[in-house]
């Protein structure tokens, strides 16, 4: 992402460099060490002309910082889209069967400033989505297009977002590798006993046809390859980088011919190259669309909630295996605590949450846990939302059921998920395919106006990035958290 001139007039070269403060103090005459010397000294002029010239140098720096504006908007030929149009585009090339739903345009008339602000909507901040290749990378695509010797096999598991983002890096690596990519195998999900394969969640043809100029992907290995034993990895590090992953596998991928990758969540590292940076945007905002059942059920559920005004759409984290994975407790009374206490000692190796070592208190004040029903109520209160305001709500069944949902009910009684605005009928291909019921939650929220998470996640950021539209993420410390709903009522 870059950040486009506010000054449509000025056309301007060069970009932003983070760094740029860094390189100009670097850049200035070191100081030489320090001696000993009476006042007046030559080594003491030095010493002056040098502290001057820092200065100097420091103040025409603050006055470039000043004067300077980023680029003007890229022409229409470089690969880059306005803020304001990305979403649509990233929104219609995920879907050739329905248009994105625009945000309402909520008067003030019958609100308070604060339930106006509510609903406002903000302007993108001026960035632009910009995957234009370099020619270099272009030359190089190819060479590896046209390759049929070496195949990179993946096997991807978790939930949905943790499957997306390894689809992600799984393409990336198979272009550093120089392989054809065979289309990722889903591990069946053992808490939600999900075997969907990849064609039942994602569009297999669009997908292919996307990246085609970039990586070469099959739906199998071709008969030449089918009775290779692959060489199997299952202990890729952390943030590997792409010489990593050269060194390592490039040797083992071109005499077997088939390399096969297990468990890749967070392994591929997220310092890449521009080219690579920009093929993983490609990848999960543009090749990867749901599969068309998928596609029509969610935008389906969309209409209904949109067709009556503007909505709030509420990723709630409050399944079974949320608090025990985080090491905190529902707060629905003792026996509910005791029993996620018993399938924490059960099975402590689904403490994966940061802080494992700290107890349930301390990791509610650190501001670890998610945010429960009641909790998700005060806050919603606190920003301005009335009891009108509809909801539409994501996520699995939350443990205590009805239980955990009273609170927020009592205060947002128009409070919708998937199981009430859709019909059994409509439900009945998407049973016991969580992945896929978790992709109809993601459009009916990438449709809502507001969206707010009761817990950290990449379903927010997905949303942020995709949508544009006010994303609240508070303060979970409790401290602060409390304070700041006290003095916002």
């Amino acid at each position: 992402m870059v950040q486009r001139n506010a000054s449509p007039g000025k056309k301007q070269t060069g970009y932003w460099c983070p760094n740029l403060v860094t390189a100009l103090v670097h850049s200035l005459p070191q100081s030489p060490r320090k001696h000993s010397l009476k006042f007046g000294g030559r080594a003491h002029l030095t010493s002056c002309y040098l502290t001057l010239l820092t200065v100097f140098a420091c103040f025409s720096m603050l006055r470039f910082l000043y004067l300077w504006q980023p680029p003007a908007p890229s022409s229409a030929g470089d690969g880059c889209l306005p803020s304001t149009t990305v979403s649509s585009a990233v929104s219609t090339s995920a879907s050739p069967w329905v248009q994105p739903l625009a945000p309402h345009h909520v008067g003030a008339s019958n609100m308070t400033a604060l339930e106006s602000s509510f609903w406002k909507q903000p302007d993108g901040a001026g960035f632009v989505g910009c995957i234009e290749f370099s020619p270099a990378f272009h030359q190089e695509s190819v060479k590896v297009v046209a390759q049929r010797e070496k195949y990179l096999m993946v096997v991807v598991n978790g939930g949905l977002n943790q499957q997306r983002n390894q689809i992600v890096d799984s393409v990336v690596m198979g272009r550093v590798l120089g392989a054809s990519l065979v289309v990722p195998i889903m591990e069946k999900n053992p808490i939600w006993e999900d075997e969907s394969e990849f064609s039942d969640i994602f569009d297999i043809e669009h997908f292919k046809e996307t990246l085609k100029d970039e990586v070469r992907i099959v739906s199998s290995l071709p008969s030449t390859h089918v009775m290779f034993r692959p060489i199997e990895e299952k202990h890729t590090p952390l943030n590997a980088s792409p010489r990593w992953l050269r060194q390592h596998y490039n040797g083992k991928i071109s005499r077997e011919g088939v390399l096969l990758l297990r468990g890749l969540d967070s392994r591929l590292s997220k310092d890449l190259p521009d080219d690579l940076q920009k093929l993983r945007c490609k990848v999960a905002f543009h090749a990867l669309r749901f599969a068309k059942p998928i596609q029509e059920l969610g935008m389906k559920l969309a209409e209904r909630m949109w067709s009556q005004g503007p909505y709030l759409s509420l990723h709630l984290r409050l399944e079974i295996d949320v608090w025990i994975r985080t090491g905190c407790l529902p707060g629905l009374g003792k026996e509910f605590d005791a029993q996620i206490r018993l399938e924490r000692k059960m099975h402590p190796n689904l403490l994966t949450a940061r802080g494992a070592k700290l107890g349930f208190t301390e990791r509610k004040m650190a501001g670890l846990c998610p945010l429960t029903g009641a909790e998700v109520a005060r806050l919603l209160k606190a920003l301005g939302a009335s009891k009108r305001t509809r909801i539409y709500w994501a996520g699995g069944e939350p443990f205590g059921k009805q239980l955990a949902l009273a609170s927020l009910m009592e205060e947002f009684p128009q409070l919708y998920n998937k199981e009430n605005l859709a019909t059994a009928e409509e439900l009945e291909p998407f049973k016991k395919k969580a992945s896929s019921l978790a992709a109809v939650d993601y459009l009916v929220c990438l449709n809502s106006d507001v969206f707010l998470q009761s817990h950290g996640g990449n379903f927010g950021r997905v949303m942020q990035v995709l949508k544009h539209t006010p994303r609240e993420k508070p303060n979970f410390r409790i401290e602060y958290f409390y304070c700041t709903l006290f003095f916002l009522r």
